[in-house]
């Protein structure tokens, strides 16, 4: 069952959620930036970090039934709309940007979420999974919405987004800090110093992908695979899916 939009709401309110949203806002920003002349679509409960995409050409929250909806953005033409996360009312290939948020925990089938994500995704988009981290204090964590619900491992996200016909790109961790009050201040050092000593503990993992990449005829008649270019231009890696740059 998932989170009501009042719980979501009330949390991200809250000094923890705000905490959460900084955190989070600055791997996106990492990764996207302002996404200028894009469309953008936000799955599950992004609309705290919508707002950050300056210059896009469109941006729409599609909140899942059973969570219920919210007016957004406060100010102006309402962009959210309540949706069947496994039958999304949208054309194929309708958004170059997609972000998934407190969408594929809960979700009743998250492959077949994904897949009617991948199917909204432009031929040359990009989508940001954002899941509670199987290992993290925070997924234990009831009183947040990220300890409600199914978390996930690295390789399990990455084999969702494989199967979905998507190429994992880039891939970023966050909520090094365990969620107890008093050690919410020290956030940024728990940062700094857990991605080097203490990658395990973080709470929440990000996973960019992107459509998997289409063969080039070299002229000796032999398919060469062109690498999907990804979003960053992340450092060398020892393992498949680059880290995104600190």
């Amino acid at each position: 069952m998932r989170r009501s939009i009042d719980e979501l709401r009330t949390f991200y309110g809250e000094p923890t959620g705000a905490l959460v949203r900084r955190l989070l806002a600055r791997r996106l920003d990492d990764a996207w930036g302002e996404t200028p002349d894009c469309d953008v679509l936000g799955i599950g409960y992004a609309t705290p970090w919508l707002d950050a995409f300056v210059g896009a050409r469109r941006v729409v929250a599609a909140m899942p039934g059973g969570q219920g909806v919210e007016h957004w953005p406060s100010v102006g033409r309402n962009r959210t709309l309540l949706v069947d996360d496994r039958r999304l009312p949208f054309a194929a290939g309708s958004f170059d940007r997609i972000l998934l948020v407190h969408a594929l925990e809960e979700a009743d089938d998250p492959a077949a979420l994904l897949l009617e994500a991948v199917r909204a995704l432009a031929p040359t988009g990009r989508i940001i999974l954002a899941a509670a981290a199987r290992g993290g204090l925070w997924a234990r964590a009831e009183n947040t919405p990220f300890g409600h619900g199914r978390p996930f491992t690295r390789s399990q996200l990455e084999r969702l987004v494989r199967e979905a016909g998507l190429e994992p790109a880039a891939w970023s961790q966050t909520l090094y800090v365990p969620p107890w009050t008093p050690l919410l201040p020290l956030a940024d050092g728990f940062e700094q110093v857990g991605r080097r000593v203490a990658p395990g503990a973080a709470g929440l993992i990000l996973l960019e992908a992107s459509r998997q990449a289409y063969a080039r005829i070299r002229p000796s008649g032999h398919a060469q695979r062109v690498p999907a270019k990804p979003a960053l231009t992340p450092q060398p890696a020892a393992s498949v899916t680059p880290d995104w740059p600190r």
